[in-house]
């Protein structure tokens, strides 16, 4: 599992890309005895262990994708691949899951086990594309994990209920007009304006929100202008909403429209606010995660089976899953040192010794679960 993690790692593909990714795990499931796999989601796979002759099937799944980051852990793998980088672990996720394959040939299952090897997981559009490829066709329930540095390696976290948070991103593009710098009063500063609007909106978390309820606004690129004495005409605003409870994404969603408004006729200049496809959140079946708990206590120690506390305020795309189908995804802690970079850095980095954990937890909640239903 370990030369898997660094061979994805130093070989990573942007969502919708992992073409290397995908024909590099299908070459493994090979290796091991898996025939039944194809190809979904174009650069996805699903393959499946088991007796066919049976109604019961859980899903597994693990992502592939990278990030548009470029590696500066200096690590002897890194990425090979020019502003590209695994900095969410995806690396290891994809090595567990072909660790648990190898678990699960050796396995009596009463039942069959598909593996959901997902792309476009960072994109937030590859769940869906899996699902319209009958990816989650008949399946009775979908477990899934995610390494997260935050907890100590040898830690499992796992809670019913929402987990992670509605994602809500979107873009703003300011029209204005552009003239000479020295001459601001013949102009439409579109700047001034971007500037002035992203400083109000951080009003929207702490002056409209219940205290109670978490929520973040958060602004990821701003592009506008050419030149130092050219005031720029035009400006584009990318950001995300966060939010936990329904009635904060619904109030953030309005004063965001609302506050664009405002900047637009303050300012006067024009103002395009536009949302992208949003993730729901990610809400753990509850029978789904008592089966979790008990496959995390079989592989920790029953004390290092935890919650891990507040909703995250990250977005995951295995949302779309659980709102079709009963599942759970918990974290898996691999924390180094309080020193190395958090996910979606340059500098991220997780402890390999995770990896047979994971693959433990993933054979185990499959087999758990099958066990279970065959009782039902």
């Amino acid at each position: 599992m370990r030369d898997i993690r660094k061979t994805i790692h130093q070989h990573p593909e942007l969502s919708c890309e992992e073409l290397t990714t995908a024909a590099f795990v299908h070459q493994k499931l090979s290796a091991i005895g898996i025939r039944s796999v194809r190809r979904v989601a174009d650069t996805g796979l699903v393959a499946e262990i088991g007796s066919p002759d049976t109604s019961a099937i859980v899903g597994l799944r693990a992502d592939m994708d990278a990030l548009p980051i470029v590696e500066e852990t200096g690590l002897s793998y890194a990425s090979v691949n020019p502003g590209i980088m695994h900095s969410c672990g995806h690396d290891g996720h994809v090595a567990m899951l072909l660790g648990a394959a190898t678990l699960l040939q050796k396995m009596e299952l009463p039942g069959r086990v598909r593996l959901l090897f997902q792309p476009a997981e960072e994109k937030g559009t590859g769940a869906e594309r899996m699902i319209a490829d009958d990816a989650i066709k008949d399946l009775s329930a979908i477990f899934s994990g995610h390494i997260d540095t935050h907890f100590e390696t040898g830690v499992i976290t796992v809670d019913e209920g929402i987990i992670c948070a509605y994602a809500d991103p979107f873009s703003i593009k300011m029209l204005g007009s552009s003239g000479h710098a020295a001459r601001p009063h013949e102009c439409k500063d579109t700047i001034v304006a971007a500037a002035g609007l992203i400083t109000s909106l951080q009003s929207l978390v702490s002056r409209e929100i219940d205290p109670n309820h978490a929520a973040v606004l958060t602004i990821g690129k701003i592009a506008a202008g050419e030149t130092h004495n050219v005031i720029a005409g035009e400006a584009h605003i990318e950001g995300t909403i966060r939010s936990t409870h329904p009635d904060a994404r619904k109030r953030m969603l309005a004063g965001l429209q609302r506050m664009v408004q405002g900047a637009a006729s303050s300012y006067q200049v024009g103002a395009e606010l536009r949302f992208s496809e949003p993730l729901p959140a990610v809400i753990n079946n509850c029978t789904a995660a008592s089966i979790a708990r008990t496959a995390a206590q079989t592989v920790v120690a029953e004390e290092n089976v935890i919650s891990q506390g507040r909703s995250s305020l990250g977005g995951e795309d295995f949302s779309f899953y659980l709102k079709k189908i009963p599942g759970c995804m918990v974290r898996f802690g691999a924390k180094i040192s309080d020193e190395t970079g958090s996910a979606h850095s340059s500098t991220f980095d997780f402890d390999d010794g995770v990896l047979p954990i994971g693959a433990s937890w993933y054979a185990k909640v499959a087999q758990t679960f099958l066990q279970n239903h065959r009782k039902d």
